[in-house]
This record gives C-alpha cells, sequence and structure tokens, in this order.
C-alpha cells in the first residue's frame, strides 16, 4: 500500500550525506580556521524549556557541522540562527562552529575523536551504524529523557538510525531520495520526456553521447559520490533489500543479480556516459557538470534541489530541472520501483554534557531550537531537505511551492517502497573496502564487477566473523 504524501516527505531510512542545519553569516573566523558563532547578547528567560544554569560565567562550547561549500550556505544559515537563539538563552555561552567536509567527518576526525574520547560537545553524526557503535561505547548522550522533557520524542517520523536499546542517541536533521536528475530543456528539444523504462533510459544516453554532451555527470573522487547511482542498479537487478543481508550472510556481493548491477555501472563507464577523467573529480565538479549544461542528467540526492533556487549555483536552471526515479530493469528482483530514501544525517551530542549543567542546558536548548515545526519547514523551502518530522499534510502542501519539489514529491508517491543506503547497513571495514578501493579500481579498469564481488565478499565475511 502506497505511503501518504506526509510518510513519504519523512523518509524512512537511507543515506547520504549531507544534511544539516544553518543560519546568520556574522562569524568572524578564528585563527584555526574555525568560525566563531555570534556573541550572546543577553541571557534569555526560557528556563523551564532549558533547564538553564544561574550562572553567567563564560564557556565554549563546539559544533562540528559539514555544512561546507557555497551549495550549502542556506544549511549553514540555518544552523547559525539556531546558534544565536540556543547563546541568547544559556548565560555564557559562546558556540564554536568547526565546519569539516562530511566524508572526513564521519571517517577520519569524528572516528579519532571518539577513539580518544574527545569529541566535539555538538556534532554531525551519521545514523547506522555509526550511532549504535559510539553509543555502545559510551560516547553518546543518551536523549531520551531530553526528548521526553521538550514533550517531542513521538514527533519524528522515524528514530531508528539512532536508536540503540530503546535509547535515542542522535537525531535527524532532514529526509531525502536520491534519483536522476535531468534537463528539462534539453529533453524538451529532443521531443523527450521522462524515460518510463530502463531500455529508454539507455536509448536517452546513447543519444545523448552522440550529441556531443556528456550523458552523466561524474565524479568520483570520494567513492560515496558514483556508489548512489551504483547502489541503486545493484538494488534493481538483486532486490532493494539484498544489501541488508549481506551482514547476516542471506547474501553476498559475489551473487549474480549483484554482480549484473556492477557489470551495468561499467559498462556505462566504458560506453564514455560519464564526464572523461572523473576519478580526478570532486563532488563539487559533480553539480558544476549539470548546471553549465555540460551534462544532462545527474544522479544524486534530493537535496540537490536547493542548488536549483535564486542565489544558488544553479539558478540558471529554475524551471529547467525536472526528476525521476530509476525505471524497472528485465528480469529485476523485488519491487522495481523502490527508491533509496535516508534520514541517516543528523546531530548527535557527547556523552560527557551530561556531567555538566551548563553543557547539559544548551544541548537542551539546541534541541529545541532546532527541532521544531519552523525549522523543518524553512529546511525544505530554502534547502529542498525533506521533514524528518511529523508536519501537518496541510501545511506541506502549502509549502511546496516549486515545481521541481512538486516533481520530487510525485516521484517519492509513485515509489511503492524504499531502502537505505549500503554505508548504512554494512558494517564500517565494509564500507571502507567499496568506497575507498573497489569503486574506483572498477571505474579505472583494474578490476571487473566478478573480481570486485569477490573481494568484496571477502572483507563482508570477514566483518561478519567479527561480530559473531
Amino acid at each position: 500500500m502506497r505511503k501518504s504524501m506526509t510518510m513519504l516527505l519523512s523518509l524512512v531510512f537511507v543515506s547520504s550525506a549531507l544534511l544539516a542545519g544553518c543560519g546568520g553569516n556574522n562569524n568572524k573566523a578564528s585563527n584555526n580556521g574555525e568560525t566563531a558563532a555570534p556573541s550572546n547578547s543577553a541571557a534569555a528567560t526560557n528556563a523551564a524549556a532549558t533547564d538553564e544554569p544561574a550562572s553567567a560565567e563564560p564557556f565554549e562550547m563546539t559544533i562540528r557541522h559539514t555544512q561546507v561549500g557555497a551549495d550549502k550556505q542556506k544549511r549553514l544559515a540555518i544552523l547559525e540562527d539556531v546558534v544565536g537563539k540556543v547563546q541568547s538563552e544559556v548565560p555564557g555561552l559562546t558556540f564554536k562552529l568547526d565546519g569539516v567536509d562530511s566524508d572526513v567527518n564521519r571517517k577520519e576526525k569524528l572516528r579519532g575523536e571518539m577513539a580518544a574520547g574527545n569529541p566535539p560537545a555538538v556534532f554531525d553524526l551519521f545514523g547506522s551504524p555509526d550511532s549504535k557503535i559510539y553509543a555502545k561505547e559510551g560516547k553518546l548522550l543518551d536523549l531520551t529523557p531530553i526528548l521526553e522533557e521538550l514533550g517531542i520524542k513521538d514527533k519524528f517520523s522515524n528514530l531508528d538510525p539512532f536508536t540503540y536499546e530503546g535509547k535515542i542517541y542522535g537525531l535527524p536533521i532532514g529526509g531525502s531520495g536520491e534519483g536522476f536528475f535531468y534537463n528539462k530543456e534539453y529533453y524538451g528539444s529532443k521531443g523527450w520526456e521522462a524515460p518510463k523504462t530502463f531500455a529508454e533510459l539507455e536509448k536517452q544516453l546513447a543519444d545523448i553521447k552522440a550529441d556531443g554532451k556528456v550523458p552523466l555527470a561524474g565524479a568520483s573522487k570520494a567513492g560515496w559520490v558514483p556508489l548512489m547511482l551504483a547502489n541503486h542498479l545493484w538494488s534493481r537487478y538483486a532486490g532493494p533489500d539484498v544489501t541488508a543481508k549481506f551482514a547476516t550472510g542471506e547474501a553476498k556481493w559475489s551473487d549474480a543479480n549483484v554482480v549484473k548491477g556492477f557489470a551495468k555501472y561499467k559498462e556505462w563507464v566504458d560506453k564514455g556516459y560519464f564526464k572523461k577523467g572523473e576519478l580526478g573529480f570532486e563532488y563539487a565538479e559533480y553539480t558544476t557538470q549539470f548546471t553549465s549544461g555540460e551534462a544532462i542528467l545527474l544522479y544524486d540526492g534530493t537535496w540537490k534541489s536547493s542548488v536549483f533556487k535564486a542565489g544558488q549555483s544553479g539558478e540558471g536552471l529554475i524551471g529547467k530541472v525536472g526528476f525521476f526515479n530509476i525505471p524497472a530493469v528485465d528480469g529485476g528482483v523485488g519491487d522495481q520501483t523502490a527508491l533509496m530514501r535516508d534520514v541517516n544525517n543528523g546531530y548527535g551530542f557527547s556523552a560527557s554534557a551530561a556531567d555538566d549543567e551548563r553543557q547539559l542546558a544548551a544541548v537542551k536548548s539546541f534541541i529545541k531550537n532546532m527541532y521544531n515545526e519552523e525549522m523543518q519547514l524553512r529546511g525544505l523551502v530554502e534547502d529542498g531537505v525533506l521533514p524528518a518530522m511529523k508536519i501537518d499534510q496541510k501545511i506541506l502542501n502549502e509549502n511546496i511551492t516549486d515545481d521541481l519539489m512538486s516533481e520530487i514529491v510525485a516521484v517519492l508517491n509513485n515509489s511503492q517502497s524504499s531502502f537505505p543506503a549500503f554505508d548504512s547497513l554494512v558494517q564500517a571495514d565494509v564500507t571502507t573496502e567499496i568506497s575507498n578501493i573497489q569503486i574506483q579500481k572498477l571505474i579505472g579498469g583494474q578490476t571487473t564487477p566478478e573480481k570486485m564481488g569477490e573481494a568484496l565478499q571477502k572483507v563482508q565475511e570477514e566483518a561478519n566473523a567479527a561480530v559473531e
């Protein structure tokens, strides 16, 4: 049975990467490259909601965020607005904003800080499996009593990625789905519409290539970027639930249908459908290839819709961008309308805050000011981030005003089911193997789809054995 648009906008599960709040731009850079948030103006009076202590002695807390780069300025603006409100409510508090690339934060900085026992007070946190690992190690603050105190525990559509042994250790900032953005102006010049079949999609890719254009934007220096599309392809061939079965041993990376997904991606690489030299391109270049008109299609998360707004890098394409799901593949397993969806990106808080009355007050104020209907709607309207909290259907309809977001919602409504991205389902070692080694080797012609599957399965079995 199809989910309502409200639930679809909530987005049950998935990965990606990157959704966080934002705010003003009156901050000053410190000597170490971090950003000091606007200074306190006055202590607020909202003591009941924040349990703020009476002392106004100055103290500092760091917020590690991933809202870096031109296309994330609106997210940063929302975060900064929240920071300003919190500082006005908690006497003596100054936040230091530490902006770090999402991949670097998750795979390098935060891992090292957790191991050393010194994570930032507030930080961008990936839900499953990261939050569960850190919660098990006692590194995350239990948010359950805070959510109950603030009366918002039941306001979220899905907290599963941040829940461990019945307790909540993080909060998703928003949701996303993944699919193809396409240049409607170019499609119109060809008399095309969004493809209804996989064969039609492949015919369009071939014709775009023959027309001297780049069919698909490509930027594979960071492995998670090409793996968005590759993940959806192997899930079409092997079934939307196949990736969840790798960690249980019910399915293997080397299974024939999974390998078919790898092979299709490699086929598109070999046919020149991606921009030449993609292994050297960063994610920012991925977007530029599409907004410049060089590439006609861009496989990305729905968060990318924020680029096609006034004042953003894709402003010239306002009204000229559409969105579609990958069509069904011949012989594919399971629901062929399934869409990758995500509520895995959010915020976590250091467990040490429980021992400091003022830090705990700051955490409560941050949650109160970040996680409410106003901020969820700002994320939707200003930045294309789908709500992670339950919002009345009428209010959602009133706030979805641009054609692209309406088209995205239609795609979500037409998908019968969803599945999370691979990195929320498999162990960290497996994620590292496919993201940092195997996908680049496949693109670079240094391995085959079959050998890729075998290599991944070897690491998977080692990871599975380690938790038995």
